[in-house]
């Protein structure tokens, strides 16, 4: 009987004291959310050399928020370049676009940053870059963001562009360099870096022109240091690449870092979030983009800002539909599974955020001081999942601050829609 007793009161006390830290985190999470529908919403923290933000992909108010983060951080001249998750010569025509307002390329540009993630071939996206725009349109000449691609090539169409670009437009090179320009004039191939398509044989063909004759081309060529970028990561689509994005990502991150004085130029990230998580899922972990850059001590792990947008009552874009001819006829969504917040798959620790949100955005300060996100528990890091196997064990005894910084909890959100059902 002793002994029962003896156990029931180690339950209870087992209970009350999960209790209380459950309060301890409320409390800390009232005293540190912001609103970010409020006009005079200002980002946080300053002094980072790096912010990334990241969320599941395809639902709409995720690119609201996207705005409402580089909208704070350029009031503050917090940021200097703007790095989403695509490739380095669509990220240059991204930045054409911010230049220029040409509304034809950036329909075409998201369909094709899209095909990297489909879910953000959207409206949405088309229409953040918009507003985008309107934001950088106001910012003085030397402030405005340059936009920086350091992802893996997701399509060959505008580095054929690109590439084309940077040689002297009179120049005839060879009949690899022909090739080259016919291909582009025609814009008939789908430029897939997948398999071994049209325009990879076209690129097999220049690269191997270029490197048996590099004098000819440099005298060609105004922006080497562009080109010879461009070439290193086309050569990266030659092998069997589907291991090497993160790697990729990296190495066009150090590259492109000593050119553009990333250290003494903070940029702003927008990819999905596991390449912003700034440690490995236990030691057997994969490292992912921004735990790179800590591990090769690129930057102290303090300097690297990661802020993660969690979902609730919000539905996603899943899957486009097409008819057996290829044609696009329509879309369906999610709402429970593939959200994280779901019966069946959910954030552990997601309830402490609803309970204390200000509005459908509200961010949420992680890692300040005092803060009980620094105990061992991988709240918003571990997936709880009734039917298939979860990260618990890779992250037990890991604490939320090992890997983000800051939470965005987005609620009622509808799905994005495809650009395909832009009128």
């Amino acid at each position: 009987m002793r002994q029962i007793i003896l156990s029931t009161l180690i339950c209870l006390l087992a209970f009350s004291c999960k209790q209380d830290k459950e309060i301890s985190k409320k409390e800390y999470l009232n005293n540190n959310n912001y609103d970010l529908n409020l006009e005079e919403f200002e980002f946080p923290q300053q002094g980072f050399k790096i912010i990334g933000f990241g969320a599941y992909h395809g639902s709409a108010k995720t690119e609201d928020i996207e705005l409402k983060l580089i909208q704070s951080l350029t009031k503050q001249n917090a940021i200097k370049y703007y790095l989403p998750e695509t490739d380095f010569s669509i990220a240059h025509y991204f930045d054409y676009y911010l230049n220029t307002g040409d509304t034809l390329l950036l329909k075409d540009l998201v369909t094709t940053y899209g095909s990297r993630v489909p879910q953000d071939r959207s409206i949405e996206t088309y229409n953040k870059w918009k507003q985008l725009r309107t934001i950088n349109e106001a910012l003085p000449r030397d402030k405005k963001l340059k936009v920086l691609g350091i992802d893996l090539l997701v399509s060959y169409k505008y580095t054929s562009k690109h590439i084309l670009e940077l040689i002297d437009s009179k120049t005839s090179l060879s009949q690899a360099h022909e090739n080259l320009k016919h291909m582009v004039s025609m814009d008939t191939t789908d430029y897939s870096i997948g398999y071994e398509s049209y325009s990879k044989r076209v690129f097999r063909e220049f690269v191997a022109d270029f490197e048996q004759n590099k004098k000819l081309f440099y005298d060609a060529i105004a922006k080497k240091e562009d080109f010879n970028h461009i070439i290193a990561n086309i050569k990266v689509t030659f092998r069997d690449f589907r291991k090497d994005r993160e790697p990729t990502i990296y190495s066009n991150y150090i590259a492109l870092k000593k050119r553009f004085s990333f250290e003494l130029n903070p940029q702003f990230m927008r990819m999905g979030f596991s390449h912003l998580m700034k440690s490995r899922e236990g030691k057997k972990g994969y490292s992912y983009f921004f735990n790179r850059l800590i591990e090769n001590n690129i930057y102290d792990k303090n300097t690297i800002v990661s802020v993660i947008g969690y979902l609730t009552k919000s539905h996603v874009v899943w899957d486009e539909i097409y008819d057996d001819n290829g044609k696009y006829t329509g879309y369906t969504t999610e709402g429970g599974y593939g959200i994280g917040d779901y019966e069946k798959e959910y954030f552990r620790g997601i309830v402490n955020l609803k309970d204390t949100k200000l509005s459908d955005k509200t961010l949420y300060r992680l890692n300040g001081k005092d803060s009980p996100y620094f105990q061992k528990e991988p709240d918003l890091i571990e997936v709880i999942m009734t039917d298939e196997p979860s990260n618990g064990e890779a992250v037990r005894g890991m604490s939320t601050l090992d890997f983000i910084d800051y939470a965005i909890l987005i609620s009622d959100s509808k799905a994005s829609r495809p650009i395909y059902e832009m009128e």
